[in-house]
């Protein structure tokens, strides 16, 4: 069996934490993935997916999205169809941004994070973001396209201190300078 390997297909990320605590205002934690060319791996997405988009071959999908912790069991949740993404594209960065409103927050302050990366029933990663509490957002995942053309999961929760709109262009590049 040597040499043959479907790699990773479909995968789900998951994110859920407890609601702020009475008097404050909720906490909104969002899942964002962006894609990128074969062409230029480590250079600007192709294209972003998050709480108000949506990828243009439906190959990624936000299938739940939380404005405050409320929800039962995984409050965000997106699918990332792997096995179905054009062949252009080599790379598939996600992370997890909190949002700025109306205070400056990091994960010190969100109740019980949790992130669950799974495909079918095997978790592949699990994290607390214990190891970046002072982030306003982290990279979750990168899932790379090899030359045989299966899809890896390079696991690892790394922090960033950004807001939304610039957490998304530069989640993907290989060092923070």
């Amino acid at each position: 069996m040597s040499g043959i390997t479907k790699g990773i297909r479909k995968v789900e990320i998951a994110v859920k934490w407890d609601p702020s605590p009475a008097g404050q205002p909720p906490t909104d934690l969002d899942i964002v993935a962006a894609t990128y060319p074969a062409s230029d791996p480590y250079g600007d997405p192709a294209y972003t997916v998050h709480f108000d988009s949506r990828s243009p071959d439906g190959t990624i999908t936000l299938n739940r999205d939380s404005k405050d912790g409320k929800g039962f069991g995984w409050d965000e949740v997106m699918t990332v169809e792997l096995d179905r993404l054009d062949p252009r594209y080599a790379r598939v960065v996600v992370g997890v941004v909190i949002q700025q409103r109306p205070d400056r927050r990091t994960f010190v302050s969100v109740v019980k994070p949790s992130l669950r990366i799974r495909e079918g029933y095997t978790d592949l990663a699990t994290d607390d973001f214990g190891s970046v509490l002072g982030s306003t957002a982290a990279r979750v995942a990168e899932f790379v396209r090899g030359d045989s053309g299966a899809w890896d999961l390079h696991a690892g929760v790394q922090g960033f201190e950004e807001d939304p709109g610039t957490f998304t262009s530069s989640m993907g590049q290989t060092s923070r300078g």
